[in-house]
């Protein structure tokens, strides 16, 4: 079967199935999940974006041995290469700009990238100043082009944004109805669509921002801060967290053309299609905005909270039962070889697997549980024996409890997942023989996946 991929950058679970929490209209995947089984007890593994995409296409576990760096250096697996190795065709389309800076496009028999996302600058335009988008105070700190911060160079290179078909979103989506037009008749081909959006800076129509807060009248929060959420004023963090609830229903408007494109073509009964993203945000959650802490004024260590670790995915196939959940722990490790059982493909590998195909769960068919925990961590090595210093946390994730061995103060975290979903109160000193059985558990996993042991040494 073909293989239709689309990956949305910062996409937080609950914009989907929890809309008391996040607000966020998404017509078009809710339509979808129609069609699609849904993963209730999805968390990311090697975070944040590169990392992750490493997992996802070598179906292998990064953090323990490296963090973000140039794929080719982290895995002689990689998805599009097994794919070719198959007889696929294969295409990356991205406006994602870090996957061709880390060597993603290699392997695809074609790949293209739609340039201008953050702070990447295709084509100058010196004859007009770089203004300022925001307050600085307000956002991430960072000095970039001619000591500009992210937020501001965004808005210069797409200076000349002035409607929504202007924006990232319907652009990339553009490029994929004009190759699935051109291509829809081959098979078997693998698409796999990179969709930035809805990473920072948030900056859709204001029209959009407008229904989700529309009384207020201050600067436009368009990027976090990466720190503390209470450098924002209350009405500033409402109109922070509207930016990111209108740049999410823009992408799913978007990926809904997409999916019309591909009901148009009839590709229905011969292709995968897989909607997921690779961690979420904080939008005030734990009293922090962004996903890691880069800001000067926060001394915190940042775990990785429920608000970035949870994410969503939907899976849609020939035979699979539409509108059902699985409920199982699963990692993103697990999509690669699940999309190989789904597809009837038999690959070589460079590598052994880490995750297993959950294929069986999709169908409806009973099988054994994958994992008894998943584990959501970035890369951590400890210098000196020094204290943690700002660091990004791993935390252990079950279906009752997240353990955080590494709390926002240094101190271990624990929470019941069932009565408490966004991790809020820390309840390790009402449960230490909890709190001891799960610490037990992240080190036993270190050990069974073959963990160096300066990674492991971080959590003795």
């Amino acid at each position: 079967m073909n293989i239709i991929l689309i990956v949305s950058d910062t996409f937080r679970y609950d914009n989907l199935f929890d809309r008391a929490a996040m607000p966020v209209r998404t017509p078009e995947l809710d339509r979808f999940s129609q069609r699609a089984v849904s993963l209730s007890n999805l968390y990311t593994s090697s975070f944040p974006t590169i990392p992750h995409r490493t997992d996802l296409t070598s179906a292998r576990y990064g953090w323990p041995w490296y963090g973000w760096q140039d794929r080719r250096q982290s895995s002689r697996n990689h998805l599009p290469d097994l794919l070719g190795q198959a007889g696929y065709v294969t295409q990356l389309l991205c406006d994602c700009p870090h996957l061709f800076n880390a060597g993603f496009q290699f392997g695809f028999h074609a790949a293209y990238a739609l340039r201008g996302q953050e702070a990447d600058i295709p084509f100058l335009r010196m004859n007009h100043p770089i203004e300022q988008a925001m307050p600085p105070e307000k956002t991430r700190y960072g000095r970039h082009f001619q000591g500009r911060n992210l937020v501001d160079i965004a808005r210069w290179t797409n200076s000349r944004w002035y409607r929504e078909a202007d924006r990232f979103p319907p652009r990339t989506a553009a490029h994929v109805v004009e190759w699935l037009e051109e291509n829809y008749a081959y098979h078997p081909f693998f698409l796999w669509i990179d969709m930035f959006d809805p990473h920072e800076p948030w900056d859709p129509p204001e029209y959009m921002v407008r229904r989700y807060d529309p009384d207020y009248r201050g600067a436009p929060m368009l990027h976090p801060n990466y720190g503390h959420a209470n450098d924002l004023t209350p009405e500033e963090l409402r109109n922070l967290r509207a930016h990111y609830c209108a740049e999410a229903e823009l992408v799913d408007r978007w990926v809904g053309r997409i999916l019309q494109k591909i009901d148009d073509l009839a590709l229905w009964d011969n292709t995968i299609v897989v909607f997921t993203s690779d961690h979420g945000t904080s939008l005030g959650e734990h009293e922090r905005t962004g996903k890691t802490n880069i800001n000067q004024g926060d001394e915190r260590c940042w775990p990785i909270y429920p608000e970035v670790a949870h994410i969503p995915c939907l899976i849609a196939a020939p035979g699979l039962p539409g509108g059902t959940t699985v409920d199982s722990l699963l990692q993103p490790v697990d999509i690669l070889p699940t999309l190989f059982d789904l597809a009837g493909v038999e690959a070589g590998r460079a590598e052994r697997f880490h995750g297993r195909s959950f294929a069986p769960l999709l169908r409806g068919e009973p099988m054994e549980p994958l994992h008894d925990c998943a584990i959501s961590a970035s890369f951590l090595r400890r210098a000196k024996d020094a204290a943690p210093d700002k660091w990004t946390t791993p935390v252990l994730y079950t279906t009752e409890w997240a353990y955080a061995p590494i709390g926002a103060n240094g101190e271990r975290e624990l929470y019941y997942l069932a009565d408490d979903p966004y991790a809020e109160t820390n309840v390790a000193a009402d449960h230490p023989a909890i709190v001891r059985v799960l610490h037990e558990r992240l080190i036993e996993w270190m050990y069974q996946v073959g963990a160096p042991d300066e990674a492991i040494s971080v959590f003795r």
